[in-house]
């Protein structure tokens, strides 16, 4: 079983308008709201692909509850950690042609008490899986190291520990001593990592990038590289995936798509070829869909077919 970390979790609100008129009042007539976050997409799409997962993360109050209330009616088991705090919502404002205004809550701020009684929690929800995946940014009160000692706590009980993050709390689990089973850099990120300019075209550059010491130990290092498809190193191996040309709905949750694919494949200690294929596979099927963190599993088969891969 996968567990799915979702430290943050919003409601995501979407507003679409012909027109946004500022200063003025705009009346929305077809609301959307679904429970969102890195994680909860990772959840969705490993549902709809029939995998056995369990949702955690922290929420509070009615956007809690709510929360909670929308994946049982997706029929995904969750168990999360309850504060006093009211969750947050995440507002999209769809309006004048392809434009999108975001109005994003900072959620609340999580106490010394809460983060430590969440450890013991995530404990205790570790002896029931064999891979986790920990997504999204950290909410305010927890430290940067929170995502390494949740990963340490991972490796000691077994389990292997997907992160999907940046910033400070890549940095501080990349120099734990107990590090991520797989990470999930952009080209921004190994640069801010390097501290040096990366081309992510450029294989040989990459090649020798994602083999500096701050690497070392992550069993897995798989770089997205869009429409190109993604570049990926197993301990000592090197492999370049490649996708066909689709058409594009909505790339908006195409990451935690592709994170779910690499985790489940991953999960069933599937080949290295079957695990990258996966990953690309159902990123490709969210970008498909108007639904964020969407996958159509019928289409699995065939454009799973599509996926080229080789060793370079």
């Amino acid at each position: 079983m996968i567990l799915t970390v979702t430290l943050n979790p919003a409601v995501d609100i979407s507003y679409p308008l012909q027109t946004l008129v500022i200063d003025d009042v705009n009346r929305v007539s077809d609301v959307s709201k679904t429970a969102g976050g890195k994680g909860l997409n990772v959840s969705r799409v490993l549902h709809l692909m029939q995998q056995p997962l369990l949702a955690t993360g922290i929420v509070g109050g009615h956007i809690g509850n709510f929360i909670k209330q929308k994946l049982d009616d997706d029929q995904i088991q969750h168990e999360f950690f309850e504060i006093q705090q009211e969750s947050r919502n995440a507002i999209a404002i769809l309006h004048d042609d392809g434009c999108q205004t975001e109005i994003l809550e900072a959620g609340p701020t999580i106490s010394a008490d809460d983060a430590q009684a969440f450890m013991q929690f995530y404990g205790q929800l570790l002896t029931k899986v064999s891979t986790v995946t920990l997504s999204g940014s950290l909410p305010k009160g927890l430290g940067a190291d929170y995502y390494a000692k949740m990963v340490e706590m991972a490796g000691n009980a077994g389990v292997k520990a997907i992160l999907d993050t940046s910033g400070a709390s890549l940095l501080a689990s990349l120099k734990a001593t107990v590090k991520p089973t797989l990470i999930k850099p952009n080209e921004t990120e190994i640069a801010q990592l390097l501290d040096q300019p990366i081309d992510v075209t450029d294989i040989d550059g990459l090649k020798t990038a994602l083999q500096a010491p701050i690497f070392a130990g992550v069993e897995w290092i798989v770089v997205s590289m869009g429409a190109a498809g993604a570049f990926a190193k197993h301990n000592d191996h090197f492999y370049r995936v490649s996708i066909p040309k689709i058409h594009v709905e909505n790339p908006v949750g195409s990451g935690d798509s592709t994170l779910a694919g690499l985790a489940m494949a991953i999960d069933a200690n599937e080949s290295d070829e079957v695990i990258l294929k996966t990953g690309m596979t159902t990123g490709m099927l969210n970008t498909m869909e108007k639904q964020t963190g969407f996958v159509n599993p019928e289409l699995f088969e065939p454009y799973f077919a599509k996926v080229t891969f080789k060793e370079v």
